[in-house]
């Protein structure tokens, strides 16, 4: 690990404006930066701490949604009351997503923002545009059994490997930032994430410094929620696979897909299409899907646990 300076943020704002400077990178839990650190994939010359800021409280909003601090532990957002009662698919994918150790230090905005865990990304003696824009991909005609099948380029096949993102993007939340100016913004997590492009480095849409404050949830939608994930192991892996379903009693509701792209994937289109069953569904969420032979089996894969989920979901079970 590179030598680096340290610093505490005293306010979200002057969080934000440390972290503009260069070579600088804010830290919370640490559990994705600290590790790509060691590997020297990432190698800030500033850290800034968020750890003592104000934002790792859960409250009501007035219209009957949440407000969840970026700061909110994974642990103690899956058992939140409010959380479990009204967004269990969140509290779902959470509990899916990590061992316990894990889940007690990484908070809510370091979810959204972890990077990929593509083997190419990590192994510093191979291309990646993602570790070293330009550098080239490394997948391209590589092993890409864990990789993307929709909504990636020439130049990154990279998934998010995120399984919160996939709950918060099924039941529509919006992020919450502040500028080093101290001016904020609310940017709906359906265009948090960019597309790899040319520019697979460039993951969000947030600006250099930018500081997650905290993320938005609308009031409860009802119905029942479910995560499924498929992995090749049991636990503390993450997913080749995973769907988050939200199921109406008259038969609508809505999808979401992980493990298939470079974000959460959701398709409009895909929810209008539960009603037709898993099929239909799959085939809205995968049109224009582009897999390679190593990883077409993921566009049935979905599809089969999108099945399994709706079986268990019409039989009253959440």
């Amino acid at each position: 690990m590179k030598a680096f300076t340290y610093e505490r943020a005293m306010s979200p704002a002057a969080a934000a404006a440390a972290a503009a400077r260069p070579g600088a990178r804010l830290i919370a839990g640490g559990t994705n930066l600290l590790d790509l650190m060691k590997l020297e994939i990432e190698t800030p010359v500033h850290l800034v701490d968020v750890n003592g800021l104000s934002l790792d409280a859960i409250e009501t909003l007035p219209d009957g949604g949440l407000r969840i601090g970026a700061l909110v532990r994974n642990t103690d957002l899956a058992a939140d009351e409010r959380v479990r009662r009204d967004y269990g698919v969140l509290a779902r994918a959470l509990l899916a997503g990590a061992s316990g150790q894990l889940r007690n230090k990484a908070t809510t905005a370091g979810n959204l923002l972890q990077r990929t865990r593509c083997p190419y990304f990590y192994d510093t003696n191979l291309p990646c545009n993602k570790r070293q824009p330009g550098s080239g991909c490394g997948a391209q005609g590589g092993v890409t059994r864990q990789l993307a099948v929709i909504g990636s380029s020439e130049a990154c096949l990279a998934t998010h490997p995120s399984d919160m993102a996939v709950a918060m993007r099924l039941l529509d939340a919006v992020v919450e930032t502040v500028r080093q100016d101290g001016g904020n913004r609310r940017i709906p997590l359906e265009r948090f994430y960019r597309a790899p492009g040319s520019t697979p480095h460039l993951e969000t849409v947030l600006e250099k410094g930018e500081l997650i404050t905290a993320v938005l949830l609308p009031k409860p939608t009802g119905g029942i929620h479910l995560y499924h994930k498929v992995r090749d192991r049991a636990s503390y892996a993450f997913a080749l696979v995973s769907v988050g379903l939200i199921l109406q009693p008259d038969g609508t509701g809505r999808v979401a897909v992980g493990g298939v792209a470079h974000k959460p994937w959701r398709v409009e289109a895909a929810d209008m299409a539960l009603p037709r069953g898993a099929k239909a569904v799959a085939q809205a969420l995968f049109a224009g899907a582009k897999p390679t032979p190593d990883n077409a089996f993921k566009l049935l894969l979905v599809e089969r646990t999108l099945a399994a989920a709706l079986r268990q979901a019409k039989g009253g079970q959440s």
